[in-house]
Formats: C-alpha cells, sequence, structure tokens
C-alpha cells in the first residue's frame, strides 16, 4: 500500500512538474474520448427519436403495400381497403385509412413551397392518431364530393399564414386548383425522417382525380393502414388480411404475394438496426483518435526517458529496482489516460447537449443520451490505450544502465 501511494505520488510530481507537456499529452486522449461518447450519445438519441416518433402512430397499427418485387403485380386499391373492413373477412380489424402521396409545389400570396400531400379518407384520423389543433379534419362528404379542400401541417401555417386561425378559409394553390384550408394538425415535431408537420391532406378521391398520376385507374391506392381492434390480435390480423387479398387477387397456394403485410413493430426494428450500425461505425471512427492519442502518450513518454536519464539512474544507484522504475512511468501513462478520459467525458457531454440544443432550434427533436455503458467504455478503453503505449517507454527506462545513466549529461 505505501509503495502504491509513493508511486503515484512520485508521477503525480513528474507530471506536474512539466504541465504544459502533460497537457499536449492528455490533449489526445481527451479529444478521442469526447468523439467517442458524443458519437454514441447523438447515436442513442437518434435511435430514441425515430422509434419514438414511430410509435406514436399506435401499437396496434398494420400496413399494406404493393409488393413491387413480384411479377406484374395487381395494385391495391380502395375497393381492397374498404374489402378488409366490410367483407367480415377480418374481424381482428377495427378500421382502414387507404392513402395515395405525392410531392407538389403549392402556393399563396406570392410565396411557394415544396410539400408531400396526401390523399386519405377520414378514418386516417383514428388510424394513425392525426388530430387538427383547430377547424375539421376531412371528411365523408368531402370524399363523396371531390372537394377541393385541405387539412395544413403548422409548418405552412408558419411559411404563409400569421396564426392556425388565420389560414382557416383561406385558399392555396396546388397544381391547378385552389384548396380552401379547412383545418390545420396538431405540430408533432421534427423526427429524423425530416418534418412531420410539413404536410397537406386532401380528400382521397380528389388526389386520385387531380394530383396523383397512376398507369391504372384512378382507385388505386399507395398504402392502406390497418387499425387492429388490439395490439394482441395484430398477428391474427394480419393473417386475416393476406387471406382476404389472396382471394381478391386471385393468389392460390405458393404463387408470390403481390402485396405486403407489415407492422409497425417491423419499422421500429428495422429503424434499431440501422441506426445501432450507424452508432457502432461512427464511435469506431471516433476511437481512431484515440489511438492516435495513445500513440502521442507513446512518444512523449520516450522523449520523458531521455530528459530523465541521469535521474533513473539516480535511482537505481541507490537501489531502485527495474521493476520500480518501470512502474513509475506506467503509473505516469495511466495518469495521463484516466485523467484524460475523465475531461473527455465531460466535454462529450457538452457536445451531444449542444447538438442537442441546436437540432431542437431547427426543429427536430433529438435527445442525446449519454448511456453508463459508453461512458465505462470510453474512460476503460483511454486507461487501457494509457497503459498499452505506456509499457514500451517504461520498459526502456527499466532497462537503463545506472553507470550509463549517470554518466549522461
Amino acid at each position: 500500500m505505501n509503495n502504491s501511494w509513493r508511486f503515484l505520488k512520485e508521477a503525480l510530481e513528474s507530471l506536474n512538474a512539466n504541465k504544459l507537456r502533460t497537457g499536449l499529452t492528455m490533449l489526445g486522449i481527451v479529444i478521442g474520448v469526447a468523439a467517442v461518447i458524443s458519437m454514441m450519445a447523438i447515436g442513442k438519441g437518434a435511435e430514441s427519436s425515430i422509434t419514438s416518433s414511430i410509435e406514436t402512430m399506435g401499437s396496434n397499427l398494420l400496413f399494406v403495400k404493393v409488393n413491387n418485387d413480384a411479377t406484374n403485380p395487381d395494385p391495391l386499391t380502395l375497393a381492397d381497403a374498404e374489402a378488409i373492413v366490410e367483407s367480415g373477412g377480418a374481424p381482428s380489424v377495427l378500421a382502414v385509412a387507404p392513402t395515395v402521396s405525392t410531392n407538389k409545389e403549392i402556393s399563396f400570396g406570392g410565396n411557394s413551397l415544396s410539400v408531400s400531400i396526401t390523399g386519405l379518407t377520414p378514418d386516417y384520423s383514428s388510424v394513425r392518431n392525426e388530430e387538427v389543433s383547430v377547424g375539421r379534419f376531412i371528411s365523408q362528404e368531402d370524399i363523396d364530393n371531390h372537394a377541393t379542400v385541405a387539412v395544413i401541417g403548422v409548418d405552412i401555417v408558419t411559411e404563409f399564414f400569421a396564426s392556425s386561425t388565420d389560414a382557416l378559409g383561406n385558399k392555396l394553390r396546388i397544381g391547378n386548383n385552389l384548396y380552401q384550408v379547412v383545418g390545420v394538425l396538431e405540430s408533432k415535431g421534427g423526427t429524423a425522417f425530416g418534418s412531420s408537420d410539413n404536410q397537406v391532406y386532401v380528400p382521397i378521391t380528389t388526389a386520385q382525380s387531380r394530383l396523383v398520376t397512376r398507369s391504372s385507374a384512378y382507385a388505386e391506392v399507395d398504402l392502406i393502414s390497418v387499425g387492429a381492434v388490439s395490439s394482441e390480435v395484430m398477428s391474427d390480423a394480419m393473417n386475416e388480411i393476406t387471406n382476404l387479398l389472396h382471394s381478391r387477387h386471385g393468389i392460390i397456394g405458393d404463387e408470390e404475394n403481390d402485396f405486403d403485410v407489415f407492422s409497425q413493430e417491423t419499422f421500429t426494428e428495422a429503424a434499431e438496426s440501422i441506426t445501432g450500425v450507424m452508432t457502432v461505425f461512427l464511435g469506431g471512427i471516433a476511437a481512431i483518435s484515440l489511438l492516435v492519442g495513445g500513440i502521442g502518450i507513446m512518444n512523449i513518454m520516450l522523449v520523458s526517458v531521455i530528459e530523465r536519464t541521469k535521474e533513473i539512474g539516480l535511482r537505481k544507484a541507490v537501489g531502485a529496482r527495474n521493476r520500480d522504475i518501470m512502474l513509475q512511468f506506467m503509473v505516469e501513462s495511466l495518469i495521463i489516460g484516466l485523467v484524460g478520459g475523465l475531461v473527455g467525458v465531460l466535454i462529450g457531454w457538452g457536445i451531444s447537449s449542444a447538438i442537442s440544443n441546436i437540432a431542437l432550434i431547427g426543429g427536430t427533436v433529438m435527445n442525446a443520451k449519454m448511456s453508463l455503458d459508453s461512458v465505462l467504455m470510453a474512460v476503460i478503453f483511454s486507461v487501457s490505450v494509457g497503459l498499452v503505449f505506456g509499457i514500451y517507454p517504461a520498459s526502456r527506462a527499466s532497462k537503463l544502465e545506472p553507470v550509463e545513466a549517470l554518466r549522461t549529461e
């Protein structure tokens, strides 16, 4: 215990005697750890942001889309969507919301904006958890009359109008027609997929006849969102939808499906997988700077051995063993790695917090998450780097002959 304290005290005194050199040696470790911590925190924050935005759609949500990899797939239609809830063949399904989507430029008062336009039915509101803050949602009367009305996101309100209330009743130009604003969506904020508030909803019949170009009849839809009765019957609902569409599309036996049915959970798992890989990738790149910092430690410690040759000779002359000399230099390297790691963690936390705030200012909610695992990993890695890259200089110092060391000027 006394020897350990002595080695620590001597190492601290040596490092303190050369503050500038110690600081510059430590800088590589600090930068490396800060990079690793901030990259992993940002990656975790992005993963959380993506998965939470997906989960807000509901835990009982299914999607049906055309399988474009199939040979000559039949399109999904409004009739397919209606059959899912009206035929009695899918008792586990509560409601469906067929949609068509396109990107268009909209304009008002001399200003224009490129937005995502979705043609939908009234059930979209309940199936996809969409609510309006003012006005109303798309109604069945709008669908029946092919009405040129629109429900808009708050980003569009900000771009064109003084307030959400001010937007109601005004008409936006989309393509060759004017669309009266009848409602404004509640803000959901930005996500890693982009802003969910930069969109326009119109009746699906209007979109099919006026805005969306399709090669077949305009009853074709891009996606059918399906709300199951509960999250417990998701599997039953998927099987019922699959069997019903097999019948409608004439798919027999082992023939390839011309449609895909997948759940919201599939989106979540895919997002977690992608962001997990990206987090590891970014962390790995950042870890390279830690290795560079380790090389810096070795270089400086080798210089320190040369500068302190006479000191080493004196210590050996008065009885210090090779092991004592080696341990002293090893402890110095470990201290540089440990302190550099801890400082790097604090700086990394500051960087990730700053990026979260910048993202929030830009309208994207992304709370960087610094986990205890990543902190421990970074600190242990920095200490290990200090240890590994300190071995050679320490070994070289311990092997100096006392007589040769004392002779050095």
